[in-house]
Parts: structure tokens; sequence; C-alpha cells
């Protein structure tokens, strides 16, 4: 029997409803696209603005900020504007902050352009995503569209990735700015001749919104991401900035916390942390970003310092991160919908084959690794990724009502999008910067004794070898301990399964 499929209703009525998902799709894409600063070029942007490369990350992640904070308001401003007014709205403040960011060499600007252009690349994303919901899935299966929603957002990342290396490699990283701002007036003109003005319910005026404490959790975030990607250049707590933020983020942490328990209506409501599972999916999205830091710091700087490898074959890795990230939507979409399971054993599977991609690095590292070892790693860890993601959000949809919805997922992009990912990425450098230090005082030792038996090697190039075997051994070394902690978790993992099975068996 055909199921009767809704219409994307801001669509005109003369277009048929696959070709109104497919453009919404194509839409949420190119939002998805704008990531006020790219950071796969960060290096060659901090290189021609005169800044470091901490200040490009910065604004990145006031980007990931700005996508955040905004959940617990989406819902409240689809109901005061309509879609049509929204995207006509949303696409010019893009390409306006795509031409600051292109022409700006002043930090504070560049970050703030960098978290409003964020604000509305969310702002957009969901617009095109929540009206297309029951074109999708009529039934409003979370289990059918968040696999369908991610396959988007998370190839989006991997894509826009390629596409800003390709650029820059053929001809500068502004190029990858005026791509976007070309694309964004495309969408603009789609919505402009292609959709109606059309309002679903009732318009809802936006009072009642606790604007300070959306403020206040600004600058909790900002003030972490901050601690965070300027700690080991201010030398951490030896620098007055890095104290100062951690107490501004104390402060501000702990007004918020007192505003929840004695407002009516906070930015977010502390019943939303008291749901059965939800301090368990956020503990699971910490540890899932801090393996996967490894990806990001690890093995990029084992193919940049070991293996010589240049921008655009380091880039290709995500083509196989890409695929992975298919298959573990479609392993999640095969349990959920096709064999009606659980979430338990998806998770179990996902953590496995992450820190089996950590297992790979770890035997794989050797100065002369050719990149198609590199494949398999890469797609375990796209798979385990991708089962994660859209595993975790769709267990978020069923244990926290839709009262809180969105606030939940508020606090959990805190973790996935704004804190864990810098956090991880600092614990790793500080890490992998200790052992450096203390390999390259065992390794250089007896450098003079190696000098006298071998005379005729330069002193330079015996050094370039102890840097070499140095950044070596550290690499393997940080990779086991990363192995040993993941091994310990999903074996524990694996265990609280087997446990709560046996309980309930128990207790039937």
């Amino acid at each position: 029997m055909a199921v009767n499929r809704p219409r994307v209703a801001y669509f005109k009525e003369f277009l048929p409803t696959p070709v109104c998902i497919f453009l919404s799709m194509c839409f949420a894409t190119v939002f998805q696209f704008n990531g006020g600063v790219f950071l796969p070029v960060a290096v060659q942007m901090s290189s021609e603005l005169g800044c470091i490369q901490e200040d490009v990350m910065m604004a990145g992640y006031a980007s990931f900020i700005g996508m955040t904070v905004i959940f617990p308001i989406l819902f409240r401003l689809k109901s005061r504007f309509t879609t049509r007014s929204i995207l006509l709205t949303v696409c010019p403040i893009l390409i306006a902050c795509n031409w600051i960011t292109m022409h700006t060499d002043i930090l504070p600007v560049l970050v703030v352009t960098c978290f409003i252009s964020g604000f509305f690349r969310m702002w957009g994303t969901f617009e095109c995503f929540s009206n297309m919901r029951l074109s999708v899935t009529p039934s409003g299966n979370f289990s059918v569209f968040y696999p369908f929603i991610y396959i988007v957002v998370l190839e989006s990342i991997q894509l826009s990735g390629l596409v800003a290396i390709h650029l820059t490699d053929w001809v500068h990283w502004r190029y990858m700015h005026g791509f976007v701002m070309f694309m964004l007036a495309v969408v603009w003109c789609c919505v402009y001749f292609l959709t109606r003005r059309v309002r679903v319910g009732k318009k809802v005026p936006l009072y009642g919104i606790d604007w300070i404490g959306g403020i206040l959790w600004v600058v909790v975030l900002f003030s972490i991401v901050y601690v965070c990607i300027y700690g080991e250049f201010y030398d951490w707590l030896d620098s007055v900035e890095i104290r100062g933020c951690i107490v501004l983020a104390t402060v501000a942490l702990l007004v918020n916390v007192r505003r929840m328990q004695t407002l009516r209506r906070p930015y977010i409501e502390m019943q939303v942390l008291r749901y059965r599972h939800f301090p368990t999916i956020l503990f699971l999205f910490l540890m899932l970003c801090l393996f996967l830091a490894t990806s990001s710091v690890l093995q990029e700087m084992f193919m940049k310092s070991i293996l010589k490898y240049d921008r655009l074959n380091a880039i290709s890795l995500n083509w196989y991160v890409f695929s992975g990230i298919l298959c573990g939507a479609g392993a999640v979409f095969y349990r959920r919908v096709v064999l009606h399971k659980g979430f338990k054993l998806l998770i179990v599977i996902g953590f496995s084959l992450i820190v089996a991609y950590e297992y790979y690095m770890y035997f794989l590292i050797h100065p002369n690794l050719n990149i198609e070892s590199l494949y398999l790693p890469n797609f375990l860890r796209g798979i385990g990724h991708g089962i994660l993601y859209i595993a975790l959000t769709i267990y978020v949809a069923k244990c926290v009502p839709f009262k809180h919805f969105f606030q939940g997922l508020c606090v959990l992009s805190f973790i996935r999008t704004s804190i864990a990912t810098p956090l991880g990425t600092a614990l790793l450098n500080r890490w992998m910067r200790k052992l450096v230090q203390d390999n390259i005082g065992q390794l250089s030792q007896n450098m003079d004794q190696v000098r006298e038996w071998m005379p005729h090697v330069s002193l330079t190039d015996l050094y370039g070898q102890v840097v070499l075997q140095t950044t070596l051994t550290s690499l393997k070394e940080l990779f086991g301990w990363v192995c040993i902690g993941g091994t310990v978790f999903v074996l524990l993992l694996i265990g609280y399964r087997f446990w709560r099975d046996g309980r309930r068996a128990l207790l039937e």
C-alpha cells in the first residue's frame, strides 16, 4: 500500500514532493558548507592575515558556538517567522558574513562574524529539515529521519574540507568563500521564485525568552574554548589570560545554574539534566569526541611531520571517512527501522570501531608508510563516527520529551561541537609535547658517541634523525595509551550491557 507523503508546505504547488525534498536537502547542504572560516585551510589563512593559527581556530569554534546556542529558541523562531522569510533573510546574512571573513584582518571582527555565521547557519539548516520531516517519514519516526539528516550534516563536513583544500591549492583560500557566496545566492533565488509564504501554526511573539541566560552560556563556552585553544600558547596557568578565562567561565556557569534554579523559564531548564539516560549520553558523546581527536591531532601530525604528505593527499582520506559515515548511517537505519532493536549493541559496535582505528594507527606508524594503508582505518573510523553520532542523537529524542528536546540538543552540542573537540585537542597536544621532551632527552644522550661512530654524517642530519625518531616514538606511545584507554572503556561498556541484561532477566 502506497504511503501518502505530505507535501513540503513552503514550496509552490506545482513542484512534486520528491523535488521539494531534494531542494531542501540542497539548501541544507549549502548552509552546512558555510563554516565561518574553514579549519582545513587555517594555516594558509593565518599566514596571510599575519596572525597565529590559534586565532583562526578560535574564529572557527566561534561558529560552532553560534550553532550551539540557537537550539533552545529554534522552535520559537519557527513559530514567529515563516520559512520563506527566514531563508530569504539567512542567505544575505551568510553572504555578508563570508564577505567580511574574506576581507577583515581584525580578530574580534572575525570571531564575532563567525559566531553570527554559525547562528544563522543552524537556523537555515533547521528550517530546511523541519519542514520536510513528515515528507521523509509520515509517521515522524526519528530512527528514519536522523540517519537522513546526519548523512547531510556529517558528509557536508567532509566535502567542505575537500572543496576548501582543492580550491586553496588551485587558486586561493578566499575562493572557497566566493564559492559559498555564489551557492547561497543560488539558494536565495530558488527560495524567491519557488516558495510561497505559508504559516502552519499560530504566530507566536518572541516574549519570555531568557536572553541574559543565553548570553551567559555564550560567555561560558567562549571562555572554555579560549582556554583549550590558547592554553599551550600562553603556558596554561602561568598566564593571566588563562586564569582570567577560567574564573570568568566558573562565575558565568554558577550564575547560570542559579538562574536555572530560580527563573520560571530559563534559557536551559534544570529538568533537562534529570531525564533518565541523558547524563549517560552526554558522557558517551564526550568520550566519542575525545577518541576522535586523535585523528585531527596525531594522524595529521604523522602525515605532515613524518610522511611529508601534501594537503591534497592528506585530505583525500576524507573520501574514506565519507564512505564510512554512509555505512554507519545505514547500520543505524537497519537495526532501528528494519530489525526494531535497541541502542546498546550499536553503541558497543561504534566505540569498538573507533578503538579499532586507534589500534590500526598504532601498528601502522612507520616513516615509509604508503597512503593506501590509511584507507581502512579511516573507513572504520567513519563507520564508528556515523553509528555513534546518529544512534546517540536518536537516543536523546527517545528519552527527552519534546518540551525540553531542543534544550537537550543545546546541552548535547555543548559537548559535541563546542567543548569536547578543543578539549581533546588540547590534552593530546599537551601530552604529545611532554612525551617529545622526555624522549628527545633520552635519545640524544648518546649523540656524541654516535657522532664518533659516523663522522661522515653531518650534525644537522644526525639531529634530524633524532627528531624523526623522537616524534615516531612519541606518536606510537600516545596511540598506545589511547588504545589502552579505549580497550578498557569498551570492556566496561560490554560489561555494563551484560549486567543490565542479566539484572532485567532476574527481575522478570
